[in-house]
């Protein structure tokens, strides 16, 4: 591991101008490209104390042996550099998006003197001109087998193409109508060019002066009584309404603009692009990356837009870029962007309206995209045995963990604490054994002893099932009893197939079967917490660790370090899978709590009252203070409470005082009604834990 002081520029050697810089490592290799406004500004943090620096940087800047650096004129031209070095020296510290498949495009080679319409895959070619990307060939052809009705393009091969002229007989396309035969001198050049050029109107969004004027042309054909060319025409716009309906108007203002959104967790990055042309969208491509730089959500638009239009010029750079975070700074981004184009490129966020909703959709896509790579990542056999290995190697364990459970904290500003226990066994998670607490220990705000809490109850309930099913051989002083090695079966209890107590009927025994890892959410002071509550049950066979999210370090009981697991270790990736599943059946879990408190009313516990007559009143009083006020006469008046009802009912009102009024956090608005409105409840969610 190299120490940066050896290879840090002296003090006025780095220029105060824009530049691109490049770290390389001892052998020589560029490890990372970075460009800057001012170089002098930003080389100078790289080299400041390891401590101050993120994990992934100061990775890089030990592993790193020397930097150099280009002056440039302007920030365009550093991005541009940047770009060019990224692609040549591929660093391994720098983002790249790395595509799952080459996307097809739907493509018109132009350049030919009989332009052809085929699908194309990998680097595009001058003079052929492309539509999509489309997430399947498939989808390619069937639009392609609608557009020929109407615009008989050639499709076939050159080689085709050559034999059909030679032996003077054209192609099965050619007999069925759905190629004009210029092979065999049945349109000529020209005119088959004229049709090429039409489809590509068509496939550009020009659409609606082409189908007014097959409409006129049936109209005039059904007049001059010539019914089968009128019902072949009919038959043509039936067509091409087909193939549009297959890219559906999202936009009404006929826009052109390319849409990416961004789903992130701290150490992998999916993006989604949608190609929205003529208000439609015409295409759909994702890449996912690793994120081996500290890098924002404007910086992972920024890498996007590189490899999204590096190669790009004229129209496939659209007038609009819609994004969800704008790179820092902006102007150097959409200059760039807009000499590609040739002409002014907006780059921006949207606010409102139908652009806003499509870039909410595009959202979503990431999301499942990011959601789907990690499922396919955990479902694979070698790569889950290979994670386990590597926090049994890290934590120092005698054994793989098998079975894994985590346990984390959830409340809102002290109110409504809540823990989760989920379970993992060989690397995939188990949700029949999932549990749920509620702190019962105390009131307020304390992660720590929440956490005690929770895993002593939890251990208690398992030394409780091994007691009853005959496992301890002595009990020592204190009244906890003592596990004997290995987990056995009383004689004469039923077993499951894979060694699990269980109860006389068959169902496995809650908490009975133990973990060999314990994970929590939170640093060295929630990691404590749960060793001691361990301690204090005589259990010394389960290990515990602690993942602290800000920085995903695994923090071990009595060290004052933390392990640091490397950026690419599937060991890393499986238990922050644990903890964001822990954190997930938490939160739900508080939520469900909390809207349940907050929904609550007086009427739930008056004995013989059911849902149907407790809506009944409210509907007839209009509120729970109505109700309070009213008589036990006027109660009655409501269909179906009778006088008794009413009784119960006006006692159990009196004696229940009246909370204090409900305040709309969202418009300070006094509510006097008992309970919360659903903006209260979304406000609070921001101050969640």
């Amino acid at each position: 591991m190299a120490d940066p002081s050896s290879y840090r520029p002296k003090p006025g050697q780095i220029p105060d101008s824009p530049g691109v810089y490049k770290f390389r490592d001892e052998h020589g290799r560029v490890i990372y490209v970075g460009k800057a406004k001012s170089l002098r500004q930003r080389l100078a943090n790289y080299f400041q104390d390891l401590a101050g620096l993120h994990p992934r940087t100061r990775t890089m800047v030990t592993t790193a042996a020397s930097v150099e650096w280009t002056v440039v004129t302007t920030e365009v031209e550093a991005l541009q550099l940047e770009y060019s070095w990224i692609k040549e020296f591929d660093p391994r510290f720098n983002v790249k998006y790395r595509d799952d498949k080459s996307y097809p495009y739907l493509a018109v080679t132009l350049n030919e003197e009989f332009p052809r319409v085929q699908v194309m895959r990998g680097a595009k070619k001058k003079g052929v001109r492309y539509f999509g990307p489309y997430a399947h060939a498939w989808a390619i052809r069937e639009t392609v087998d609608l557009m020929l009705r109407v615009f008989p393009v050639r499709t076939c091969s050159a080689g085709v193409f050559k034999r059909s002229a030679q032996i003077g007989r054209p192609c099965l396309l050619g007999y069925i109508g759905k190629c004009s035969a210029p092979c065999v001198g049945r349109i000529s050049a020209e005119e088959h060019r004229e049709l090429a050029e039409e489809f590509c109107d068509f496939m550009a969004g020009r659409t609606g002066a082409y189908l007014r004027r097959l409409e006129r042309r049936m109209q005039e054909a059904a007049e001059e009584m010539e019914y089968e060319r009128a019902a072949r025409l009919r038959d043509d716009i039936g067509a091409l309404k087909r193939a549009m309906e297959k890219s559906a108007v999202v936009l009404a203002d006929a826009t052109d603009a390319d849409l990416i959104a961004v789903a992130e967790d701290e150490l992998e990055a999916a993006v989604q692009i949608f190609h929205v042309r003529g208000g439609r969208v015409r295409g759909q491509r994702g890449w996912v990356t690793d994120k081996v730089e500290a890098v924002t959500t404007g910086g992972l638009v920024e890498h996007a837009l590189q490899q999204l239009y590096g190669e790009e010029r004229g129209d496939a750079v659209p007038k609009e870029v819609l994004v969800p975070a704008l790179p820092e700074p902006v102007e150097p981004v959409a200059q760039w962007l807009s000499q590609r184009r040739g002409s002014q490129v907006s780059l921006r966020i949207p606010q409102r309206g139908d652009k806003k909703d499509l870039m909410a959709t595009v959202g979503r896509n990431a999301q499942q995209a990011l959601a789907l790579h990690k499922t396919k990542r955990a479902s694979d056999l070698t790569t889950r045995s290979r994670a386990l290995e590597e926090i049994a190697e890290a934590l120092g364990l005698d054994s793989v963990p098998l079975r894994i459970e985590c346990f984390d904290i959830s409340h809102l500003q002290g109110e409504d604490v809540v823990a989760s226990m989920v379970v993992f066994e060989d690397g995939l998670v188990r949700k029949s054994e999932y549990r749920r607490f509620q702190i019962k220990g105390f009131e307020g705000q304390d992660d720590v002893r929440s956490m005690h809490e929770v895993i002593g109850r939890r251990f208690k309930r398992y030394l409780q099932e091994k007691q009853k099913s005959g496992e301890w051989t002595e009990e020592p002083a204190g009244g906890t009893a003592a596990p004997v090695d290995g987990v056995l079966t009383a004689a004469g209890e039923p077993d499951r197939a894979d060694g699990r107590p269980v109860d006389d009927d068959g169902r496995p025994k809650r908490f009975a079967y133990p973990p060999q890892l314990v994970v929590v959410d939170g640093g060295a002071p929630q990691v404590a917490a749960a060793r001691r509550a361990l301690d204090e049950l005589g259990i010394d066979d389960v290990a515990v660790c602690g993942l602290a999210k800000r920085l995903e370090e695994v923090w071990l009981p009595a060290e004052d370090d933390p392990v640091v697991l490397p950026r690419s270790s599937e060991g890393l990736y499986l238990l922050q899978r644990v903890r964001d599943e822990a954190h997930r059946f938490a939160i739900t879990y508080q939520r469900n709590k909390r809207s349940k408190r907050l929904k609550s009313s007086p009427l739930d516990a008056v004995p013989g009252l059911g849902d149907t007559r407790r809506q009944a009143l409210l509907k007839h009083f209009g509120s729970l203070k109505k109700l309070r006020a009213a008589t036990v006469d006027e109660i009655c008046e409501v269909p179906g409470v009778g006088r008794k009802t009413a009784e119960t009912v006006a006692a159990a009102l009196a004696a229940a005082a009246p909370s204090a009024p409900a305040v709309n956090t969202a418009t300070g608005e006094i509510i006097e009604d008992d309970g919360a409105p659903p903006a209260a409840l979304s406000a609070e969610r921001g101050q969640e834990r």
